[in-house]
């Protein structure tokens, strides 16, 4: 049996790429016009395509760690190096309809029609769909990316770097966000290797993500389909383009318990959250008093304490913070930066992370998702739920 590429002791390259040199024809042909990011990515193919090879690289959504959707060897790496629980299943990535039917279906397996008027408005792009693994003795996809349960999950990334590896490759690539589990997501290689180095042998550099939290998981296997998970597509968009069928769509808020078996990530275990304890502040006006009131309660003068401000809050005058962030105002802005800015403050050392929530409506849902999962305090109107950090 090959080795693995995984160890606890390997140098991390980091090679930049140009996302700009990267084309796809409308027929799905790649052309690539920088040498050295041809090289590149040929390089890191080379990796997935051995038994444990893994490599991170940037997608529209968040930085991906990477290993052969097909080999558990590979699978078991992504687990090893991230320190993920196992059974917290993973999402398969594509670069075309074709990979999905002749990579991951199994023989006779069809996509299922409800998915088509999602797939031909969001793919190549953020939304991830759920299906059935059909036949598991006949199934091409390894086990351990599916956590041993009766589904998978696949998305196909617009990201010009993510695609051509995945297409260079010629193999679907099982790729969690490629952080510590646990930690904020990556939106840039720096996060990756801040959290990776040492652990995997390559970073692609491509910059910082485009949209800046996970995808979308929707689940149209059962009637009425579920949300699973929000992230760069919003809930109103798939209710536009879904027709009849998704007009109906729930989300499913509930968390997966310590022994139930999950179908995507981000239902179980303690998600996206800074060293720094986080206390978001809820319906709380421009955030002065919410702010001032917590700090006074719970008597954190003295303690180091930053700011991330967004939509409402306003710039604080007294100096109570020692940082204060901008998140922006359009939900398109503040999930890009929420993650990047989560992880900033959390590295200047701050004690407490205080950040302002937002309506949960078309981004805002997905940014309360991971905004709540983060944190360790939610004060609303001044009523505080405290969530503890298991």
């Amino acid at each position: 049996m090959a080795k693995p590429v995984y160890t606890d002791d390997l140098s991390t390259q980091v090679i930049k790429v140009d996302r700009d040199s990267i084309h796809f024809s409308p027929e799905g042909k790649l052309s690539v016009t920088d040498t050295s990011t041809e090289n590149a990515l040929i390089k890191a193919a080379k990796i997935l395509q051995q038994p444990g090879g893994v490599v991170a690289f940037p997608t529209e959504t968040v930085y991906g760690l990477g290993g052969s959707s097909l080999c558990t060897e590979s699978v078991k790496a992504i687990y090893a190096a991230k320190h993920r629980p196992a059974d917290n299943p993973l999402i398969s990535h594509i670069s075309s309809i074709e990979m999905l039917r002749s990579k991951l279906l199994a023989p006779g397996q069809e996509i299922p029609e409800v998915y088509k008027p999602l797939i031909e408005k969001f793919w190549p792009g953020p939304l991830t769909i759920v299906l059935p693994v059909g036949d598991s003795n006949k199934s091409p996809i390894s086990p351990a990316v599916t956590a041993h349960g009766p589904t998978f999950t696949v998305r196909m990334p617009v990201h010009p770097i993510a695609r051509a590896l995945i297409s260079i490759s010629g193999i679907p690539i099982a790729a969690p966000s490629a952080n510590a589990s646990t930690r904020p997501s990556p939106t840039q290689a720096a996060h990756v290797y801040h959290d990776l180095k040492g652990r995997i042998p390559l970073i692609l550099d491509g910059g910082a993500c485009d949209v800046g939290l996970e995808s979308t998981v929707v689940d149209g296997t059962v009637d009425p389909p579920m949300l699973l998970r929000p992230g760069g597509v919003p809930m109103e968009k798939i209710k536009e383009v879904g027709g009849p069928f998704w007009q109906k769509i729930i989300h499913v808020k509930k968390v997966a318990g310590k022994n139930e078996p999950v179908r995507t990530p981000g239902m179980k275990y303690r998600h996206y959250s800074p060293t720094a304890q986080v206390v978001m502040f809820l319906n709380s006006g421009n955030g002065t008093d919410a702010t001032h009131n917590y700090i006074a309660e719970h008597r954190l003068n003295g303690k180091k304490i930053a700011l991330l401000r967004s939509k409402r809050f306003v710039e604080p005058e007294d100096g109570v913070f020692q940082v204060v962030r901008d998140l922006g105002r359009s939900g398109k802005a503040i999930q890009k930066n929420m993650f990047a800015e989560l992880r900033e403050v959390d590295e200047l050392g701050v004690d407490y992370i205080f950040v302002e929530g937002v309506p949960e409506d078309h981004e805002g849902l997905a940014i309360m998702n991971r905004l709540t999962k983060a944190s360790s305090v939610i004060v609303d109107g001044g009523k505080e739920t405290i969530r503890g950090r298991d």
